[in-house]
C-alpha cells in the first residue's frame, strides 16, 4: 500500500493479494441459474447480487457493463461478486458492487483472491475506484474485511447504512402491536377515508406521483425507463393507494428469498390527510405475510441520533412501522488513480 501526500491512500498493483492457494480460481460466471443459487443460497445475499440486477442496471443512464464474477474452491462457488461499470466525464470510468461482494469473510485466502481479480479488472478498464458496499453488520467482521481489502471510508454511498426490518412471523395482531400508536391510528384514519389499496402495472402513475415527491422533497431521481426496467428485470410489484378514483401514494416492492424490500415510494401533494402512505404500507405487509414472506424491509433509515439528517422525515415516517434497526458496516473504496479520483471530487462539487 502506497500513499499519495495529496491525495490519500492508494491501493498498489495486483501483487498487494497473494494468493498461495491453487484450489482457488475466480473467473466470469456463464451460467446465470447457477450465480443467483448461489447469492439466493448465502445469508448475506440481496436482490443487488443477482444477475438480473446487472442487466438491468447496464441499461441505465452512465452505467454499460456488468461482469459477474464467481470464486471457486475445488470446482464449487465459495464466493460472487456482481461488479457495475460506472461512466464518468472524459472516458473514465469507477467500478461498483452494490451490497457485495459475497463470500465467507472470514476467510482471508477467498477474501483476497476475489479482491484481487476485482484489482486486476479494475486496471484493465481503466477504473479509478471500486467502491463496495460490505454486505456486513458486524463491526468486527466489518473491520477484519477492510483491513484485508486495504480500504477506506466512501467518499459517497448509493445504498443506506441503516434500515429497519418489520418481522413478519407474528400475527397480524401482534405486528400492528408492535408498531408506534401514531402508525395504528393513522392506518385507521386512511381506512376510514375510503382509501384503497391496488396492485397495478401503470408505472406512468407511479412516475408522476414520484415526480411530485421529489420536487417536494428536493431529492434527485431516475428517468421513467429505469422504474420500467427495474420491474421488468427484478419482478418487482407496484402497489397504488386509490383515493377519489385517483392514485395518491405508491411503493415499488422487491422480493428477495423471505424479505419483501420497499423500495421507491411516491405520494402525492394533495390529500395528505387521509393518510394513504400508512395503509399503502400495512397492505403490503399483510400481502407479503400471506405470500410466505417473513421480513418487510423499509429500506433505509437516517442514522441514530442524526437530527439533521436529510432522510430524518421519511425516517420518522417509517419508525412508526415499529421494526429492529439495523446498522451496516459503512460502504468503502479502493482507490487506484489518486490524482483523476481528486479531480472528479472536485468537479462534483463545483457541481452541487
Amino acid at each position: 500500500m502506497s500513499w499519495s501526500r495529496n491525495y490519500g491512500k492508494v491501493a498498489d498493483e495486483p501483487q498487494l493479494f497473494k494468493v498461495i492457494n491453487m484450489s482457488l480460481a475466480v473467473s466470469e460466471a456463464k451460467n446465470p441459474k447457477s450465480f443467483n443459487a448461489f447469492v439466493k443460497n448465502h445469508p448475506l445475499g440481496t436482490v443487488h447480487q443477482l444477475w438480473e440486477w446487472g442487466e438491468f442496471q447496464a441499461k441505465s443512464a452512465n452505467r454499460d457493463q456488468f461482469w459477474a464474477l464467481q470464486l471457486e474452491e475445488n470446482g464449487s462457488i465459495t464466493g460472487t461478486a456482481l461488479v457495475i461499470r460506472q461512466r464518468l466525464p472524459f472516458g473514465k470510468n469507477w467500478l461498483y458492487c452494490p451490497r457485495g461482494p459475497l463470500l465467507d469473510y472470514s476467510k482471508k485466502e477467498h477474501v483476497q483472491a476475489l479482491f484481487s481479480h476485482i484489482q486486476s479488472l479494475a486496471k484493465k478498464e481503466n477504473s479509478l475506484f471500486f467502491r463496495w458496499d460490505p454486505p456486513l453488520t458486524s463491526l468486527e467482521e466489518g473491520k477484519q474485511a477492510i483491513t484485508q481489502t486495504q480500504s477506506r471510508p466512501a467518499h459517497a454511498h448509493y445504498q443506506p447504512e441503516s434500515t429497519l426490518i418489520v418481522d413478519l412471523t407474528p400475527s397480524e395482531e401482534e405486528i400492528l402491536a408492535q408498531m408506534k400508536s401514531k402508525g395504528r391510528y393513522n392506518i385507521k384514519v386512511a381506512q376510514k377515508h375510503g382509501v384503497t389499496i391496488t396492485e397495478s402495472h401503470d408505472i406512468e402513475a407511479f412516475y408522476s406521483l414520484f415526480k411530485e415527491t421529489t420536487s417536494r422533497d428536493d431529492f434527485s431521481g431516475h428517468p421513467l425507463t429505469y422504474y420500467q426496467n427495474m420491474v421488468k428485470a427484478t419482478g418487482a410489484r407496484l402497489f397504488l393507494a386509490m383515493y377519489e378514483n385517483k392514485p395518491i401514494a405508491g411503493a415499488i416492492v422487491t422480493y428477495f428469498n423471505k424479505t419483501a424490500t420497499y423500495y421507491y415510494g411516491a405520494s402525492s401533494d394533495q390529500n395528505r390527510n387521509v393518510m394513504a402512505p400508512y395503509l399503502l404500507h400495512w397492505h403490503i405487509m399483510q400481502d407479503a405475510k400471506n405470500q410466505g414472506y417473513t421480513e418487510y424491509d423499509l429500506f433505509g433509515i437516517a442514522p441514530e441520533n442524526a437530527k439533521n439528517h436529510p432522510w430524518q422525515g421519511v425516517t420518522s415516517f417509517k419508525l412508526k412501522f415499529g421494526g429492529t434497526r439495523i446498522n451496516y458496516i459503512d460502504a468503502q473504496e479502493i482507490v487506484y488513480q489518486p490524482l483523476w479520483f481528486w479531480i472528479m471530487k472536485i468537479v462534483k462539487k463545483l457541481r452541487r
